[in-house]
């Protein structure tokens, strides 16, 4: 009886740990915790997306932002772009996303651009990376590229 025990133990000890080596991916990631961190709101296509931001190719950023400095990710090329509007802006105005978690070209970093809009044009609600590119084309806003890499994972994909 003691053995039969044992074994049942055993075996759901086993189950227990597979099942939890089986959902890490077999990665050890160690025990989990809940942490509190900030999260934001940024457009995509229409829609609000949560995301973090965890680390920054620029010094002074990450310094203004609490965040942690990677010249490193600053060497990639080819992330998506994340849209940051500079001066005045519609009321509501958030960072507008090129891509999102679900899309093939989705990266957690980031190319930073900042978009101005021209002197005399009426800022409107940015919602769209499409629609910023076609205001560029048609001279209503400025585009520059900061030459700065955003890790900033998108967490929640909005409706």
């Amino acid at each position: 009886m003691r053995f039969r025990i044992f074994l049942s133990t055993a075996v759901l000890l086993a189950l227990a740990a597979g099942t939890t080596f089986a959902a890490t991916s077999g990665l050890r990631l160690g025990p989990s915790s809940s942490a509190t961190t900030r999260a934001f709101k940024g457009y995509y296509d229409g829609h609000k997306d949560t995301f973090l931001v965890t680390d920054v190719s620029n010094k002074a950023q990450a310094t203004a932002m609490k965040i942690n400095f990677s010249r490193q990710i600053g060497a990639v090329k080819g992330a998506p772009a994340q849209y940051f509007v500079k001066g005045s802006a519609a009321k509501g105005q958030l960072s507008v996303f090129g891509s999102e978690p679900g899309e093939a070209d989705y990266n957690p970093l980031w190319e930073e651009f900042f978009v101005t809009w021209k002197s005399g044009v009426k800022p409107v609600l940015l919602v769209k990376d499409d629609q910023i590119t076609a205001l560029a084309k048609s001279k209503k806003l400025t585009l520059r590229d900061a030459h700065v890499v955003l890790n900033a994972p998108i967490t929640k994909v909005g409706k």
